[in-house]
């Protein structure tokens, strides 16, 4: 087994193929990326993650599981999620001065625990939650994932919700470092630019990852280019990963790149990129992993993640890319650490049954 699995990947159905497993089983991958396509119904899900699990234990199983409408399983049993926008207007209630601050707070953990513990009990290992981007009201792609417009609550609302995840046996990451908010351009289809200077953005949108040093166990930086700090999206910049992040800011944890099929991953320096030059730029950038996203389901079947395995496996023998064990070692460190809950004492856990009460 290689020292070092950075690639989080995806797969096209409900179960696996024998592709799928060939891939799952190479050294070079750290794990997967679940969508609502690989949903049917909680039994399924359940049989799918074991059979992932028999093939590598130490795989991590991943999801964009936040509340609102991200969220990937929505039936046979699992709870509606709120938005976190609507955690923000909860503690806004009394202006924020009094007891709907509080309460707010004790909803933010009743949501972490019931997310996390649900997807546990199915076999998820981890979700990419919560959002820590600020609420500026010009972003589409951020809009309602997002706590508040005051730096201030969303950190304390995230750590909350961090708290609940925590009490469920799940890390965290917190996402889109240094912030996603402020930018009207969506990064799926465009390379978003942030022209505020450096002291700007991290005396506001930057300001939770600062806070919240010792609480992230993960994060994932945006696919934005800010040109005052570098030229490249954070998510490929040395500057904002290590210089800032790490050293400046005190992270300790994973990083993950965002999805490298995203347009804002596919132009680095002006020119646009394979997917292998993408994972290597970012793993050299401060990256643990990287994930591509949604190529099992093009025409081609999955070729892209081949092509990105086999080169980065190819670039390790060339010395292009150096396997990095610390990386390796944060990755296993997301994984959890107590055994999942079944779905039957879940339903009867009076932690769990008390987050429902205040959800409702």
């Amino acid at each position: 087994m290689s020292d070092h699995a950075p690639v989080i990947l995806d797969i096209a159905g409900l179960t696996l193929t024998d592709i799928d497993r060939a891939r799952l089983a190479h050294p070079l991958c750290g794990g997967l990326i679940l969508f609502a396509r690989n949903w049917k119904n909680r039994e399924q899900l359940t049989q799918l993650c074991a059979d992932i699990k028999s093939i590598r234990e130490d795989l991590l199983i991943c999801v964009d599981h936040e509340g609102g409408r991200v969220q990937r399983f929505r039936t046979d049993g699992f709870t509606h999620l709120p938005p976190m926008r609507s955690l923000g207007e909860l503690w806004m209630q009394d202006g924020g001065q009094g007891g709907s601050a509080m309460h707010a707070t004790d909803v933010a953990t009743a949501c972490g625990y019931v997310l996390g513990s649900e997807l546990r009990a199915c076999g998820v290992d981890f979700s990419f939650t919560p959002v820590l981007d600020l609420d500026w009201g010009e972003s589409g792609v951020i809009g309602d994932r997002a706590f508040h417009r005051d730096a201030r609550v969303a950190t304390l609302l995230a750590k909350c919700l961090m708290h609940g995840l925590l009490q469920a046996g799940m890390a965290n990451c917190g996402k889109h470092f240094p912030g996603h908010g402020f930018v009207k351009a969506d990064s799926h289809t465009d390379i978003p630019i942030d022209e505020r200077a450096l002291h700007a953005i991290l005396a506001d949108d930057a300001a939770p990852y600062g806070w919240l040093s010792a609480t992230l166990t993960s994060v994932m930086p945006a696919h934005v280019i800010y040109p005052q700090v570098d030229s490249r999206p954070a998510g490929f910049s040395r500057r904002w990963l290590e210089d800032i992040l790490r050293r400046q800011l005190g992270f300790q944890g994973a990083i993950f790149s965002d999805d490298l099929s995203m347009a804002g991953a596919r132009i680095i320096d002006g020119r646009e990129v394979s997917y292998t030059e993408a994972a290597i730029v970012a793993l050299d950038a401060g990256c643990d992993m990287v994930l591509l996203c949604n190529q099992s389901v093009e025409s081609e079947g999955g070729v892209a993640v081949d092509e990105l395995l086999e080169g980065l496996e190819a670039a390790a023998k060339q010395a292009k890319w150096v396997a990095n064990a610390r990386s390796d070692d944060r990755r296993r460190a997301l994984l959890p650490a107590t055994p999942s809950p079944t779905w039957d004492w879940l339903m009867a856990h009076p932690a769990y049954l008390r987050s429902i009460d205040l959800l409702i």
